[in-house]
C-alpha cells in the first residue's frame, strides 16, 4: 500500500451510485488502471501534455470533476501548479476511452485533497490552505475556463477521511448529478 488515502478514496468513489451517463475513472495509485492525462489541445502528444489525476468523471462525453491528492508536499506552490495546469488544459485523450479527444464540460469541479495526517501538531498549513481555497475560488471568475467549481479539503489520513466524508461526497454527487 504506497498510497493508502489514495485507495481508500477510490474504493469509496467506486462504491457510490453514479448517474448512468456519468463514468469514474482512477489512476492506478486510486485502484484504477491507466494514468489520467489532460492536454492543452486535441492532440495527444507529450508536448502537449500537461499534467495527470487521480480521478475524473467523463459526464455526457465530458469532464465535469478532477480530483487530485496530495500525501505530501503540501507547499501552496505544488497546490496552485496543478490547478494552474489543469485551468490551462482543454481534454483528457487516453484509450480507455477510445483515444477520443474528450473535452472538458462548461462546469467543472476541480477538487483537491490534501492529507493532514503526517503535519506538525500546532501547523498553519490548515489556516494556509483555507486561504488558498478561498484565493482560488475568487479568481475563478477571471479565469474564464471550464473550472466553476474549486474545493481544497484537508483530510487527516485515511481514518480522517472514514470519519466524515460526508461533504467530500455531496461534492463529487453534484458534480456528477
Amino acid at each position: 500500500m504506497g498510497h493508502p488515502l489514495h485507495e481508500v478514496i477510490g474504493s469509496f468513489l467506486q462504491q457510490l451510485p453514479l448517474p448512468a451517463d456519468c463514468r469514474l475513472l482512477l489512476a492506478r495509485e486510486c485502484g484504477g488502471n491507466q494514468n489520467l492525462p489532460l492536454f492543452c489541445s486535441q492532440q495527444k502528444s507529450n508536448y502537449t501534455e500537461y499534467c495527470n489525476f487521480d480521478a475524473l468523471v467523463v459526464k455526457r462525453g465530458e469532464i465535469s470533476f478532477l480530483m487530485e491528492i496530495e500525501e505530501s508536499g503540501l507547499i501552496p506552490t505544488k497546490v496552485c501548479g496543478k490547478f494552474l495546469t489543469a485551468a490551462l488544459s482543454t481534454h483528457f485523450i487516453h484509450d480507455v476511452l477510445n483515444n477520443a479527444a474528450t473535452p472538458m464540460g462548461s462546469h467543472v469541479t476541480f477538487v483537491q485533497i490534501l492529507d493532514s495526517s503526517k503535519l506538525p501538531r500546532r501547523t498553519k498549513k490548515i489556516q494556509q490552505g483555507s486561504l488558498l481555497e478561498q484565493s482560488i475560488q475568487n479568481i475563478l471568475p477571471c479565469v474564464k475556463g471550464p473550472i466553476k467549481t474549486y474545493r481544497l479539503f484537508f483530510i487527516d489520513g485515511v481514518e480522517g477521511f472514514h470519519a466524515d466524508h460526508s461533504e467530500f461526497q455531496q461534492v463529487f454527487m453534484k458534480a456528477c448529478g
